[in-house]
């Protein structure tokens, strides 16, 4: 069950913050990202706490005309879990569950002022809970909630309004075990081969938000997948889950970006329907440090604050180095109902595809769509 405890980043272990335990790769960490109506600018953020590291991160990122550039941010935690803020970025809770205050002050030309606030009441995924043969690599909850975006943001000198009529986003919360930091010097025996396949799609919709997510094994079978449907205004637990989902990715030839794709469900009557997604621009998620070779989350930066700018010409990056296969699409999303009838809606489509899996014809760990 989620509280108002949960905004805060002081979790001891993968369940809500009334358990509590230890583990060196806990972490507890925000995210953050915002679009405007036709998806030619974009941002996003991230920020850490890594309790048994002593390390506090965070990062802005801001997607515009084929540029992406970002303020990377971190320093000592100094065991104080509620001090949320990172140099020039802070995160401010204003009210638990509903709204968030997200700033960047002004650094190397990039700055950030905005405000969250959620359409409905966030969702709680089911937990993530994978092994790698003995080895705990994932354990962690996560809530998802979808928002309007109010405030400004600054560019290399250009200042844009970003105005909640038009401008909407998601942001979650997740809390508990993941590789972090410096990776372990020991070696799995026997070595077993890479493989993660992941998609996440937090769509807004005019009146409503559509959430889809699924973890994939090698052999395509999901061990991790939801897909719901929420109502702008609901409460606590009035999401309305949507059966049989199915994501058919079309990918790019020669490589594991998408390039179309359509999710597939059926609703509580049984009745069909799709949603189709079309690309509008690429997100690097190493931006925000995502597989970054150097800013990865909970990598010791020193023992002082350290703040960089570095910038991104994601349309030039290749495809296949593994700082840049997790990545989020900006997509246009279209329903299409059993009767005929429709909508449109914009999102993020977000791939990680890491090793084999089989449904996508992929044998090696980057071989790309034939």
């Amino acid at each position: 069950m989620l509280t108002a405890g949960d905004e805060y980043p002081i979790h001891q272990t993968p369940e809500p913050v009334a358990f509590a335990g230890s583990d060196r790769n806990f972490y507890d960490r925000f995210f953050f990202n915002g679009y405007s109506a036709d998806g030619k600018i974009f941002f996003a953020a991230a920020m850490g706490v890594y309790p048994h590291l002593n390390v506090i991160d965070a990062s802005v990122s801001i997607l515009k005309d084929g540029k992406q550039s970002t303020i990377f941010a971190s320093r000592p935690l100094n065991m104080q879990r509620m001090d949320t803020f990172v140099g020039p970025i802070s995160v401010s809770i204003v009210e638990p569950l509903s709204r968030v205050r997200l700033t960047l002050k002004e650094t190397e030309g990039l700055a950030l002022d905005v405000e969250f606030t959620g359409r409905a009441f966030p969702i709680e995924e089911p937990r993530f809970t994978r092994r790698i043969g003995p080895r705990m690599m994932m354990d962690l909850t996560r809530m998802t909630q979808n928002g309007r975006w109010a405030g400004t943001l600054k560019m290399d000198g250009e200042t844009i309004k970003v105005d909640p009529k038009s401008w909407t986003g998601t942001r979650d919360r997740s809390w508990g075990v993941r590789p972090i930091g410096t990776p372990d010097p020991q070696p799995m025996h026997p070595a077993m081969p890479p493989q993660f396949y992941w998609i996440w799609t937090p769509t807004n919709f005019p009146n409503l938000s559509l959430f889809f997510h699924v973890n994939e094994d090698g052999a395509g079978e999901a061990w991790n997948e939801r897909a719901s449907l929420v109502m702008d205004g609901s409460e606590h637990g009035g999401g309305i889950h949507l059966g049989n989902p199915k994501m058919e990715v079309r990918y790019a030839k020669g490589t594991r970006r998408m390039e179309t794709a359509t999710l597939s469900v059926t609703d509580p009557s049984g009745r069909p329907h799709t949603v189709d997604f079309t690309p509008l621009g690429t997100f690097l998620m190493k931006g925000i440090g995502y597989n970054h070779p150097v800013w990865r989350h909970g990598a010791f930066q020193g023992d002082q604050v350290k703040v960089m700018r570095e910038d991104f010409a994601p349309g030039k990056t290749p495809w296949a180095a593994l700082e840049n296969l997790h990545i989020q699409e900006i997509v246009k999303a279209v329903h299409k109902g059993p009767d005929g009838a429709g909508s449109e809606g914009i999102g993020t489509f977000e791939q990680l595809f890491l090793g084999p899996h089989a449904p996508s014809g992929f044998k090696e760990i980057l071989d790309g769509a034939a």
